[in-house]
């Protein structure tokens, strides 16, 4: 099984952030956490809550597998697909909706490995 390191992790989280233009603090702002405690995650020298990462994929709009291994699945883009089923949205796949089906099929990846 594959270990996590956080201060690649936090890296990735960091090279997301700066690509959108954000300071430390507009997205700890929009997580609702500190400026402080997103400063070490960057670094890799605190470890987030899976609630606290869920928010920051959702606020980065960046898939688990992108933030944890540096890995985007193809896979991913079936999720953005329209859902014919879905009258509720136009049709389209409610965004929680697919961060969370996206941080459960890594989660699962990672159990299928050990």
């Amino acid at each position: 099984m594959n270990e996590l390191d956080y201060g690649r992790m936090g890296k990735r989280i960091r090279q997301v952030r700066k690509a959108k233009g954000w300071s430390q603090d507009e997205l700890a702002k929009k997580c609702g956490i500190s400026m402080s405690f997103l400063g070490h995650i960057e670094r890799g020298t605190r470890i987030m809550s899976l609630e606290t990462f869920v928010s920051i994929c959702s606020v980065l709009d960046a898939g688990a597998d992108e933030l944890l291994w540096g890995v985007a699945h193809p896979s991913d883009a079936v999720l953005n697909m329209w859902n014919p089923a879905d009258k509720k949205t136009g049709g389209k796949v409610d965004d929680s909706y697919s961060m969370y089906v996206r941080i459960m099929k890594s989660v699962a990846e990672i159990m299928n490995e050990a």
